[in-house]
């Protein structure tokens, strides 16, 4: 489980890590292919697709943080009387819709 401490770090376990940085490396996997369409020329539609699909990626990873962080983060500080941490879930919320 996530926990939020002071210096604004939060602690995941093990398993947690493991599975958000499986994730971050297929994007960077995504990342490094697209490079190589345009170094190999490939077909515009061809990059826009792959773009695509880097763009849903790297969304789906921000769901999955987001939805860790007020399960644990933002409940952890609603309950210490931290309601600040709503209006700064608010704004995280509204970068993550531009």
């Amino acid at each position: 489980m996530d926990c939020c401490n002071c210096d604004r770090k939060t602690v995941r376990d093990d398993e947690q890590k493991r599975k958000l940085i499986n994730r971050l490396s297929r994007i960077e996997g995504q990342i490094r292919g697209l490079k190589s369409m345009i170094e190999n020329n490939a077909y515009c539609n061809d990059v826009l697709n792959q773009t695509s699909a880097v763009s849903q990626a790297v969304n789906a990873f921000g769901k999955e943080v987001l939805s860790s962080h007020m399960h644990t983060c933002v409940a952890h500080d609603i309950r210490e009387g931290r309601d600040e941490v709503i209006d700064e879930l608010l704004q995280t919320i509204q970068k993550m819709m531009r």
